[in-house]
């Protein structure tokens, strides 16, 4: 019982670091400073990533075997988002990023406290198991970021043409302290890249080694049919950008259907089933 109250306390723990590293970077927003914590406050960020990742950990093996579901999934791939993000404000600014990212994921990282996934039994237990599905939440990470990237460019753009139309003062503080739009949009296109290579190796490997990996041959069903719809609109998107400099409002339908695909596959199936349906692994 105090082992589970540890658990949880940690939990809470880490995400209290989250929000309060995101209330650091909001003041510094109001008070028209560059979101550059110092101090103590910079290391806040890497540490709860660091807390999240071990914690993450735990949901997913502390029973012994491998534990999966939405939740896991979700929480995995905001934790991978966070430390990109870090990783990213090395080289460029990335401003009111700060003040958004964190708080969804401390909510995510909240979310396997209530929705505790289920257990993978047999071959679900194997290494090759644990990397397919590590390659595969680091790619919906970072078609995630790609997406918010994709909103809050729509936001910047829109502030930009009409800044007293419908935006609160802190809304406008916010989206004005926001990288510029050009770094957004390749930023925007770094992620898609990345996600699209990690997909590609996620579908390859699922295809190939289905027996090995899930212990039956392979079958078309809902999720490999969204998967490989999801897997041509990002290659159709890809090349639209890079052959024919595709951009704007054009390149924002394509991700947003892609990545409607992309959670249909296996997020939102996988909520529909354990929560919804309360049925186990499939």
């Amino acid at each position: 019982m105090q082992t589970y109250a540890f658990y949880v306390a940690a939990h809470f723990a880490v995400a209290g670091a989250y929000l309060a590293f995101a209330a650091r970077c909001w003041s510094d927003l109001r008070h028209g400073v560059d979101v550059r914590p110092q101090g103590l406050a910079r290391f806040l960020l890497p540490m709860a990533v660091l807390g999240h990742g071990i914690l993450l950990a735990q949901d997913l093996f502390g029973a012994g075997g491998l534990r999966f579901g939405f939740a896991q999934a979700s929480s995995a791939s905001f934790l991978s988002a966070c430390a990109l993000l870090w990783i990213e404000s090395f080289f460029i600014s990335v401003g009111g990023l700060y003040v958004l990212m964190p708080p969804l994921a401390a909510f995510a990282m909240l979310m396997p406290l209530v929705f505790h996934g289920i257990a993978v039994a047999g071959e679900g237990s194997s290494v090759a198991l644990r990397v397919h599905l590590a390659v595969s939440v680091l790619s919906y990470s970072f078609f995630t970021i790609a997406a918010l990237l994709s909103v809050l460019m729509t936001y910047i753009d829109r502030y930009l043409r009409q800044p007293a139309r419908d935006t609160s003062r802190s809304v406008g503080t916010l989206l004005s302290q926001m990288p510029s739009l050009l770094a957004l949009e390749s930023l925007l296109f770094h992620q898609l890249a990345g996600g699209f290579i990690l997909l590609t190796a996620s579908l390859g490997s699922g295809m190939l080694f289905s027996e090995e990996l899930f212990g039956r041959p392979l079958r078309f069903d809902h999720k490999t049919f969204f998967a490989l719809v999801s897997w041509s609109v990002f290659a159709g998107l890809l090349t639209g950008r890079y052959a024919f400099g595709w951009r704007g409002k054009v390149a924002q339908r394509w991700l947003f259907v892609g990545f409607l695909m992309l959670l249909l596959a296996y997020i939102g199936s996988r909520f529909v089933f354990e929560v919804v349906l309360r049925r186990g692994w499939i």
